[in-house]
């Protein structure tokens, strides 16, 4: 059977027999042991031939080589390493293989609360991803995804820095119009159905903390993920993002969340352009890169002193979603991950106790509460699976291993028959919600494992913790001698 709409054409084929009602195709067939039932659906252009049956057989047999073949190059083989495996396939499969671009999830407008608005097109790709997911690539042994990653990145916001995007198409696209499909009833009549992501326009700063740290740990991993000679022009592009951060740090932004609501200066949106001068200047000092440091490490000074002045609340003893706000935030447990304070800080300690008693959920990370933050969307959202790794991450960095391990064990169960997560979770209904698979929930499940089980993951090494012992196992020795 042939269809045809427009350019567009389908060719479905199958060997059971079939029958017409009510305008659709119906069969009905046995299947017993040892027996297939093959359907085949071919797309092609309508102006060009019918395209050809292929060899099913085969074409299954192949598959199943190239994806056994693939996984077996992972090098981590500690505990919980089948979960690992099974969400570096689904971040494989959803990297678009001409351009090593990985989109943050297959599908569009399925809806974080049943029946809401909070739905979304992920079918871009996020400079959000960045860093998590370069890790878990490199952690994980695949070198050549990372350096494939880097290297859309760098492609996608190649040009002036001003012109610096939220999220790109696979192939770096910028022209991402955001717009609603009236037609379409949506997931359970949730709707609108979005095409499209109106959060490209947006101003998330963080998102150069971002760059600045991928294009960090790439200068650390460069003899595995760059190629010789090619790390300064990497810098060049970090100190033209560094110029223009320099002149908007102090601006109001939509955040990581990228609310529909009022801008607001978010903490952690200042955290992360802390980060992209710190990164920067690491990788000047470590690898002799050159720029105005002298300059970039009083910016730095200017921006930590700013969020610890204004970003942390005494009274509630706590950092703050933003400059003189009373809530609380996941992504505040970003402070000690990127290493802005030592897990050991008193104020870290603090916000932990906060976040765990304001907005953890039958054991699980709600983003914010939706009910007392004007995001300009109505309230209500299931609990966000990232931001439960975050915890547990930084349960781990605070020597909470026992809690980071329940934390892992109780987010393990919630993924489907086939391992994989959608972007949150609904506690009431028990039921994955959001876009689906999501790339953000895998790779946060990746490094938490890694994080866990060996002895330098990528939350320690993200933070600097590697470091801070390195000088203090030195300062030791010196004081022995």
């Amino acid at each position: 059977m042939v269809a045809i709409a427009g350019p567009h054409l389908l060719v479905f084929r199958t060997a059971v027999p079939t029958r017409g009602e009510d305008l659709r195709t119906v069969s009905d067939f046995t299947v017993t042991e040892g027996s297939t039932a093959s359907f085949e659906l071919t797309y092609g252009s309508s102006f060009q031939p019918v395209p050809a049956a292929a060899d099913l057989v085969a074409a299954l047999q192949k598959t199943e080589k190239w994806w056994r073949d693939w996984i077996s190059r992972c090098t981590y083989d500690g505990r919980w390493a089948d979960v690992v495996k099974r969400s570096l396939i689904t971040l494989k499969a959803l990297a678009y293989e001409p351009t090593g671009g990985i989109v943050a999830a297959a599908t569009t407008s399925l809806p974080e609360q049943p029946g809401g608005k909070r739905n979304w097109d992920y079918r871009f790709c996020w400079l959000r991803d960045a860093t998590f997911t370069l890790l878990a690539f490199i952690h994980a042994g695949y070198y050549e995804e990372a350096r494939r990653w880097r290297d859309w990145l760098v492609h996608s916001v190649a040009g002036s820095a001003d012109q610096l995007q939220v999220l790109y198409g696979v192939a770096g696209e910028r022209h991402l119009l955001e717009w609603e499909v009236p037609w379409l009833a949506g997931y359970g009549g949730a709707s609108p159905v979005r095409v499209g992501n109106a959060a490209s326009k947006q101003l998330q700063l963080d998102i150069f903390g971002e760059l600045g740290d991928v294009l960090h740990h790439t200068h650390l991993h460069r003899a595995r993920t760059v190629e010789e000679g090619h790390t300064a022009p990497y810098f060049d592009l970090q100190c033209s993002l560094l110029q223009h951060l320099q002149r908007i740090w102090r601006e109001t932004d939509h955040g990581i969340w990228e609310v529909r609501g009022p801008r607001k200066h978010f903490t952690h949106s200042k955290v992360m352009a802390w980060v992209a001068f710190d990164r920067a200047i690491q990788s000047s000092e470590q690898f002799g890169l050159g720029g105005p440091v002298d300059e970039w490490r009083a910016l730095r000074q200017q921006i930590h002193d700013d969020v610890c002045r204004r970003g942390y609340d005494p009274e509630l003893g706590s950092f703050v979603q933003s400059y003189g706000s009373k809530e609380l935030d996941a992504s505040l447990l970003f402070i000690p991950l990127v290493g802005f304070l030592p897990p050991s800080d008193p104020r870290v300690v603090s916000t932990v106790r906060q976040i765990e008693k304001q907005l953890v959920r039958q054991g699980f990370v709600l983003r914010y509460e939706t009910q007392r933050v004007d995001d300009g969307l109505p309230p209500g959202e299931g609990v966000f699976l990232a931001c439960s790794f975050w915890l547990a991450d930084t349960y781990k960095l605070m020597g909470r291993d026992s809690d980071a391990e329940q934390l892992l064990e109780r987010l393990l169960p919630l993924q489907n028959d086939v391992g994989l997560l959608s972007e949150e979770y609904h506690l009431e209904e028990k039921r994955l919600v959001g876009n689906f698979p999501q790339a953000f929930s895998h790779v946060s499940l990746v490094n938490t494992i890694i994080n866990l089980y060996t002895p330098s993951g990528p939350a320690h090494q993200r933070s600097g913790s590697h470091a801070r012992e390195r000088t203090q196992v030195r300062a030791k020795k010196s004081g022995s001698r």
